[in-house]
């Protein structure tokens, strides 16, 4: 298949990079890109000469979020069109986190909201040492509903109550004491790094990975993706609020909402 918002590549090793590749919106989803996603995942995981993913981004930041574009798509939904699109991301995130094959996520430059539920359904995470992350609905009026499950389930909820409703910024450090990041090194080390964590996986017998990994997933505790109902319903409710339509309004007027400092 064709994509236009990713590239897929695999080499003869069996070792796929997919790279998101909006480098112009600093790799921010919208529904394409989402919609791609997905099937991106469904192909690698019934292929059976991949042996390893790796996910990236093109340009100068891993991944910004939302795309503008589509929050404001979605602003003018009603409730069953917000509740669809919610829908949509928390199916590609579960895809992902459901591969049967192991997951390497090689961040940089900046991860926020949606970036961080890229992120957090990674199995092992290399970040450049000078990544930024943020989720930062709370700012607009609204939450990270549909990555809350991923997010929540990877930082445990002790770390996820410091960033996951302040909209503070935070660094790599952050994400290793936190476990979500396994490992960090300046950019000219990253390729290094990545290889070796695809090195390892490659010393493996695919099917028992597979089957480890779902063993995993199982013992951490129920699939984040049975909460999609829940957090697709809370989302919506959220842009019904007077609160909300003044975030998103004040943020595409380039105004400050009531309800903000403004420090």
């Amino acid at each position: 298949m064709e994509y236009q918002t990713i590239q897929v590549e695999t080499d003869a090793r069996g070792v796929a990079i997919v790279t998101l590749q909006r480098p112009e919106k600093h790799n921010a989803m919208n529904a394409q890109m989402i919609a791609e996603l997905s099937e991106a995942a469904r192909a690698l995981g019934g292929d059976d000469t991949v042996r390893v993913v790796v996910l990236t981004g093109a340009g100068k930041t891993f991944c910004a979020g939302g795309d503008l574009g589509w929050m404001r798509d979605q602003a003018g939904k009603d409730r069953a069109g917000k509740m669809a699109e919610a829908g949509a991301l928390a199916t590609m995130l579960g895809l992902w986190n459901a591969l049967p094959k192991p997951l390497i996520g090689r961040v940089h430059g900046a991860a926020y909201g949606g970036g961080i539920g890229l992120v957090a359904v990674c199995d092992i995470v290399v970040a450049e040492s000078a990544t930024r992350f943020a989720l930062t609905e709370t700012r607009l009026g609204l939450i990270p509903a549909t990555i809350g499950p991923f997010v929540v389930r990877r930082l445990g909820e002790a770390f996820a109550r410091q960033v996951f409703f302040n909209a503070k910024p935070f660094d790599v450090d952050f994400l290793i004491r936190a476990g979500l990041v396994a490992r960090t090194c300046p950019a000219d080390g990253m390729d290094a790094a990545v290889e070796e964590e695809v090195l390892a996986f490659l010393d493996c017998a695919p099917g028992a990975v597979a089957r480890a990994k779902a063993l995993c997933r199982t013992l951490s505790g129920p699939d984040p993706v049975t909460a999609a109902d829940l957090t697709a319903n809370a989302l919506a409710d959220c842009w019904e609020t007077d609160e909300t339509r003044e975030g998103i309004a004040a943020f595409f007027a380039k105004q400050t909402p009531s309800w903000r400092s403004g420090k």
